[in-house]
Order: C-alpha cells, then structure tokens, then sequence
C-alpha cells in the first residue's frame, strides 16, 4: 500500500494549510488550479509514484484548510507552499503546477530557486500585459448568471466534446466543494493579478512548459511567451488537448512528465 500522510502546516500569517503526501521517494509536489484543492490530482499523482513521492495542498479558502477573508496572492499562494515543504522537511523538490498552479510555481521556482530542482509548467501563463487573455465571449460564458450554464461553459473548456460522451463525472477540478463565496473572490482575483512577466528570467530550475492546443481557457501561445522568458525551458504542446490535458491526455502527459523528472 502507498504510504500516506496528511496534515497541517501553518502559514506566516497564522492560516492552517492542509496538505498531503502519498508515496516514496523523491519529492515532487502538485499545484492545482484557481478555487481547487488536492482532489484536482486525484486519478493523476499516481502515475508519479513509481519515481517520486507526490505532496498535494488545499490552497487557503479550499478543501480543510482556513479560509480567511484577507488578500490572496499567488505569490503569497507560494509562500503557502514553502510553509508545507518546510513542515515537511523537504529542502528540494520537483515542482509541477496545472492553471492557476502554474502561476504558482512559477513564483516558487523564481523566488526560492534552490528549493526547485526540476519544474514542469501546465496550461499556464505569465499573466500581467504580457499575456495571451482568454477572449471575451469565454469570460462572458464563464460569469454567465446561471450557474448550471457556467458550470457547462467551464466542462467544454476543459474536456473535448468526445472525451465527456465517454465520462459523466464527478469532475475534479470545477472547484473546491468546501470554498465558501468570499474564497472564490479572491481566488479570481489572485489569478486575474498574477504578473510574474519580469522574475521569469531569474527561473534556474531546467523547465518543461505543456499546454494543450486547442486550450481556450488558457491559450497555448503562452507556452511559447513562458519559453521566451525561462532559461532552458522546452515546451509540449499536445494535439487536441483543452485545458484539462493532463486528465483527458494523461497516458501521454504523464509520460512527458516523468520522462522529464528522470532526466535529472
């Protein structure tokens, strides 16, 4: 049996951070996306586990960490997840981060360089002017009144059409069953304000970038401005693929992965 662990470690402010840890060996910890908590990884993290022990968190305001009703960040998100590796005793790991996790990651790996050996960046962008947006007709979509609406809006950006004909759910990364109103706020915000366009270059961390290429959540050209600012970056962009790849595409994500992982 996979050898597990799951706790709490405490932020500088004081916030309770639930995390996980499943497996051995060396660390590679999973960011997921805006407004979701660990079960975003759920039927993914074990295709790590012959390599790698895989560490989950519940960003602040998800899952059975607190919520406070203070400004979130995703660099403060990454000062989160500093605070988990330090409760674990983890000085270095593999860091791969999907959505919002991305984002993320990419302030981990800029501001904490020797916590990073390896990265891995998916479906994510630098954010601030310099990014690809989404288009209005999806923003629009996705803050339809209807939530039954808005909920389809998001299940199409991030399944094909044939792949949901085959899957009728639960789905794991449509959000966080626990975030009370003021948490999903403030998670948008923190996305929507993730600007890390001029740290990018002070990523040392050797980088592999995949995204999906008919992503509309999150448009693929930001792979290519990621790259264009990382040093010894590559990207992937998977055929076919919209925002959640890494499920619907997962024999060859994970692949890509793990191939990348073992290389160091």
């Amino acid at each position: 049996m996979t050898p597990r662990e799951n706790g709490y470690a405490r932020a500088q402010d004081g916030t309770a951070l639930a995390y996980q840890r499943h497996g051995d060996g060396p660390p590679l910890l999973l960011l997921a996306g805006q407004a979701n908590d660990h079960h975003w990884w759920d039927g993914v993290r074990e295709d790590f586990h012959a390599t790698h022990a895989t560490i989950t968190m519940d960003y602040r305001g998800t899952g059975d960490s607190d919520a406070p009703d203070t400004h979130y960040s995703t660099r403060g998100f990454a000062d989160d997840a500093i605070a988990v590796l330090d409760r674990l005793g983890v000085e270095r790991a593999d860091v791969y981060g999907t959505s919002m996790g991305g984002r993320v990651a990419q302030w981990i790996a800029a501001r904490h360089p020797e916590r990073v050996r390896r990265l891995v960046l998916g479906c994510t962008s630098p954010g601030g002017r310099h990014a690809r947006e989404r288009d209005q007709r999806v923003r629009r979509a996705l803050g339809h009144r209807d939530p039954e609406v808005a909920r389809e809006t998001l299940l199409d950006l991030m399944y094909t059409p044939s792949w949901r004909a085959g899957h009728r759910g639960p789905f794991t990364v449509v959000g966080s069953a626990k975030m009370p109103p003021h948490a999903r706020r403030r998670h948008l915000v923190a996305s929507d304000e993730h600007d890390a366009w001029d740290v990018l270059e002070e990523i040392t961390a050797p980088t592999l970038i995949l995204h999906g290429d008919a992503d509309e959540m999150v448009p693929s050209d930001n792979a290519g401005l990621l790259a264009s600012r990382i040093p010894d970056a590559r990207v992937e962009l998977l055929p076919g693929a919209r925002h959640a790849y890494f499920q619907e595409f997962r024999p060859l994500a994970s692949r890509l992965v793990v191939t990348f992982l073992r290389e160091g």
